[in-house]
C-alpha cells in the first residue's frame, strides 16, 4: 500500500439492472469523507465495461472486462477483485447500498440484517426495476466480503413525516391498510441539497424551497426549514414529471384502457410505463435529453416541451402547498447540465416573481436567477454517493461520520 492509499475505506453501492455504480470514500477529518475513485460497471450482461475516474476527475486504467460478466453478482466480484488490487493494503470497512424502497416505516438508513432484507424484499412490487437489484447487490457483498457491515440507505425516508394528507392515497381504506399510500423517491438527492444549503444559500436555507430533480428520473420535492413536505412522486416511481421512459402523471383510465380496450398484459403494460413512455415515447428518438435538444425533429421538440410544461406545472402545485415560495434549487443531469431546460422552467415559473440571470443560467454559475428576484433560483449539484458514506459511517461509528 503507497502512501496515498488509504487504510480503511467505505464503498458505496448502486446497483441497477445493468450498471453498478461505486464509489470508494475515506476519512477526510473528524467530520468529512473524501471520495478516493468512483466509477461504474456498465452494459452488464451484454457488453459489460468498466470506467473509474480517481478523486481528481482523471480516468484511471482498468482492465476489460469478460462477457462471464452477465449479472450483477458477477460485476461485484470483479469490482471488489479489481478494488483489492488498485488499491492493494486497503480495507473495506463498511458498505452502504442505495436502496430505492424503505416502506413507510424507514424514516432513516438501517444496518443490514437477515430481517431487514426479507422486510425488503416484500417491497420489490413496489420497485421492479430497482429494488430486486438493490438487494441483489447487498446479497452478493455478504458472499464476497463476508463479515462487513453492510448499511441500507432509502430514497424514501426523507419523506416520511410528511403531513398525512400528502401521503394519503384516496382509496378504501382496506386497500390502504396494505402499504397504499404515498412514498416520494430521490431522497437521497433531496436530502443532500438540503444538508449543503445553510452554506450556499443560508438565506432560503430554512424557507419555502422546490428542489426540482431532473435526470433520466425526475421529480420535485416540497422543503420548509429543510424538510419535505410533499412530492411529485408517490406510491411508486411512475407519478409526477415526465422521465427519460415514464410518462409521469397519467390518468388511471389509460392503464385500464391498455388492458380493457387493447387487450394488454400486465407484462405490456408494465413495459409501456416504465420502458417506452416519457421522453423516448413522446420523441420516438430517445430518452436522452442530450439527444433531443440536438435534434431538430418536431417529436424531440414536443418532448421538450412536455417535458418543461410539467415541471412548470408542479412548481405551481407545490408552491400552494408550501403556500409561497422563496427559491428553486435544479439538481442532477438534466438540472445541472441543460441551461436552457433550467431556463425555459425558470420563465414559465416568472409568475411567482423569479426573475431569470441568462448570462448566470448560460455559465451554469450557483445562483442564476437575477439580483432583487423575488424568488431566487440555483443549480447545485447533488452528491447521493457522499450521502450515503455519511449515513454509512454514522451507523458504523466509523471515523468521518457526519451527524
Amino acid at each position: 500500500m503507497d502512501s496515498s492509499t488509504p487504510a480503511d475505506v467505505v464503498l458505496v453501492l448502486n446497483a441497477g439492472s445493468s450498471s453498478l455504480k461505486f464509489a470508494m470514500y475515506a476519512s477526510a477529518g473528524a467530520l468529512a469523507w473524501q471520495a478516493v475513485a468512483r466509477g461504474q460497471i456498465e452494459g452488464i450482461g451484454s457488453t459489460p465495461r468498466m470506467i473509474v475516474k480517481a478523486a481528481d476527475g482523471s480516468l484511471r486504467p482498468v482492465p476489460a472486462l469478460a462477457s462471464s460478466v452477465v449479472d450483477g453478482r458477477a460485476a461485484l466480484a470483479f469490482l471488489v477483485e479489481w478494488l483489492n488490487e488498485a488499491f492493494a493494503g486497503a480495507r473495506i470497512v463498511g458498505v452502504g447500498h442505495r436502496v430505492v424502497h424503505g416502506g413507510p416505516d424507514h424514516s432513516r438508513p438501517v444496518v443490514v440484517t437477515p430481517a431487514i432484507l426479507d422486510e425488503l424484499r416484500k417491497l420489490e412490487p413496489l420497485a421492479p426495476l430497482h429494488q430486486p437489484f438493490n438487494l441483489g447487490a447487498i446479497d452478493a457483498v455478504a458472499q464476497r466480503l463476508p463479515g462487513v457491515p453492510q448499511v441500507a440507505c432509502f430514497d424514501t425516508s426523507f419523506h416520511r413525516g410528511q403531513p398525512a394528507v400528502a401521503e394519503l392515497v384516496p382509496l378504501p381504506a382496506e386497500l390502504r391498510k396494505g402499504g397504499l399510500q404515498r412514498y416520494g423517491f430521490h431522497g437521497l438527492s433531496y436530502e443532500y441539497i438540503a444538508s449543503v444549503l445553510p452554506d450556499i444559500a443560508p438565506a432560503i436555507a430554512s424557507g419555502r424551497v422546490i428542489i426540482a430533480h431532473l435526470g433520466s428520473g425526475a421529480s420535485l420535492c416540497a422543503l420548509r426549514d429543510g424538510r419535505s413536505v410533499d412530492s411529485s412522486l408517490g406510491f411508486t416511481a411512475l407519478d409526477g414529471l415526465c422521465m427519460g421512459t415514464r410518462p409521469g402523471a397519467l390518468d388511471p383510465g389509460v392503464v385500464l384502457y391498455l388492458f380493457q380496450g387493447l387487450g394488454m398484459s400486465a407484462q405490456e403494460v408494465e413495459t409501456v410505463l416504465y420502458k417506452r413512455s416519457g421522453l423516448l415515447g413522446i420523441s420516438g428518438i430517445s430518452n436522452d435529453m442530450r439527444d433531443l435538444l440536438a435534434s431538430d425533429a418536431a417529436s424531440a421538440r414536443l418532448a421538450i416541451d412536455y417535458f418543461v410544461y410539467r415541471a412548470a406545472r408542479e412548481i405551481g402545485a407545490l408552491a400552494a402547498v408550501l403556500g409561497g415560495l422563496d427559491a428553486i434549487v435544479f439538481t442532477a443531469g438534466i438540472g445541472e447540465h441543460s441551461a436552457e431546460v433550467r431556463g425555459r422552467i425558470c420563465e414559465a415559473s416568472a409568475w411567482l416573481g423569479l426573475q431569470l440571470d441568462r448570462a448566470a443560467n448560460d455559465a451554469h454559475a450557483t445562483c442564476i436567477s437575477a439580483p432583487g428576484s423575488k424568488v431566487s433560483a440555483w443549480m447545485i449539484p447533488t452528491n447521493e454517493e457522499l450521502m450515503i458514506a455519511r449515513h454509512t459511517g454514522r451507523l458504523l461509528g466509523l471515523v468521518g461520520a457526519k451527524p
